[in-house]
């Protein structure tokens, strides 16, 4: 055989064994291994569906053409003494965000809630090591805080990590956006109007601030819901209730944790917290079966029951409380037996921050954890407010 043609053979050899080998298994003599000795293929994992990135940047509308927006307008010019035309100037670089209304939506009708999901997401390892890193770098701020306003460090902590874990979420939303946004587009939903107005009450407060503070409104970045800074306030809150806690001349909820801290401390006390009420700020409790507690349930955010009424109602705690004023809280966990708790007036002011019974129990077990962490790792505990289960 010629030696062109010999090599050709060879080479025509060599690649239908490596052809072959790319099918089926071989030992290193080029032999097919028996099916025992075949090496199974792992399945390809499946393809996770791409998750759509969050559009906070929106899109152009003509805010200023809508018929309400113009009222509206005027309605700030009039009271308020701002330039139409500045008005107009600005609400022509504002832009509809979808995200937030989307975001905005109620959950679906149907859905149970659940208690125990949600504290998971809340109260959190990374929750937990960060509040006690915040409280150790801060506790100047938070004893000054609690000093000033009353209220105990463990709930100031816990706010601000449930709010943005201490400051790294804090948006990524021009609040102008979001807020202009909900206030002419709010989705069809209970107490739309109500909500619009709310909404419009914000953006009016969003241009108040900036006018005051000389700052341009739509640098402001927050949530979809047009939350901003470290403790995550509305606009109209900073108005009312942002303190310069640390004496530089300004307000910074965004950059300085001591603001922040004086800031949730003042909202607080002025939604209601009473210093003079000492010890934990809920109490486990079990219902009993005639159900005539079921008339105690979602009535008002308030403590406005005596003790002795909700035990004549089939109320019970695991543990005696004082003698103060309580709500009967139910905490729905699924298809799981739901939690019942009395809950003492600074329970509620914590429910004006967020108007949400998980809300506010998740900022009570998250303070509890974290004080529980930082005296575990040698500092002082602090005040406790926490709960009790009577155990």
């Amino acid at each position: 055989m010629p030696m062109k043609t010999l090599m050709t053979a060879l080479l025509l050899s060599a690649a239908t064994l490596s052809a072959g080998a790319a099918s089926a298994q071989v030992d290193r003599y080029g032999y097919t291994l028996p099916p025992s000795m075949q090496k199974k293929k792992k399945p390809a994992a499946p393809k996770k569906k791409a998750v759509p990135a969050i559009d906070y940047v929106g899109e152009y509308v003509n805010f200023g053409d809508w018929k309400e927006v113009r009222a509206f307008l005027d309605d700030l010019a009039a009271r308020h003494g701002f330039d139409r035309a500045a008005l107009d100037t600005l609400m022509a670089q504002v832009r509809y965000v979808d995200a937030a209304v989307q975001l905005v939506k109620p959950a679906p009708p149907g859905k149970p809630k659940n208690w125990q999901a949600y504290s998971k997401l809340m109260i959190d390892p990374v929750r937990i090591d960060a509040g006690v890193k915040f409280w150790n770098e801060n506790s100047e701020a938070l004893a000054r805080a609690e000093s000033q306003y009353g209220i105990p460090a463990d709930v100031i902590v816990a706010i601000i990590g449930i709010e943005t874990v201490y400051g790294r979420n804090t948006g990524r939303f021009r609040v102008l956006d979001a807020l202009t946004t909900l206030a002419f587009s709010y989705p069809e939903a209970p107490q739309r109007r109500e909500r619009m107005a709310f909404f419009r009450g914000e953006v009016e407060a969003t241009l108040l601030f900036a006018r005051q503070t000389g700052i341009d409104p739509l640098s402001l970045k927050g949530s979809f819901a047009g939350a901003v800074g470290m403790p995550q306030f509305m606009p109209s809150s900073v108005m009312k209730y942002a303190v310069d806690f640390d004496g530089n001349g300004a307000v910074d909820l965004l950059g300085s944790s001591s603001d922040a801290i004086g800031s949730v401390a003042a909202f607080l006390a002025g939604h209601g917290w009473q210093r003079g009420q000492t010890g934990p700020l809920v109490f486990a409790a079990s219902v009993s079966p005639n159900r005539a507690w079921e008339a105690m349930i979602n009535q008002g955010l308030e403590a406005k029951y005596r003790s002795e009424e909700l035990s004549a109602a089939g109320v019970t705690p695991a543990a005696p409380p004082p003698d103060q004023l309580y709500g009967l809280v139910d905490l729905q966990n699924g298809a799981e037996p739901t939690e019942y708790w009395l809950a003492n007036s600074n329970f509620f002011a914590i429910t004006q921050y967020n108007r949400s019974y998980f809300y506010a129990m998740s900022v009570v077990e998250l303070g509890r954890a974290v004080r529980t962490a930082r005296a575990a790792s040698g500092a002082a505990p602090g005040t406790a407010s926490g709960l009790t289960s009577g155990m």
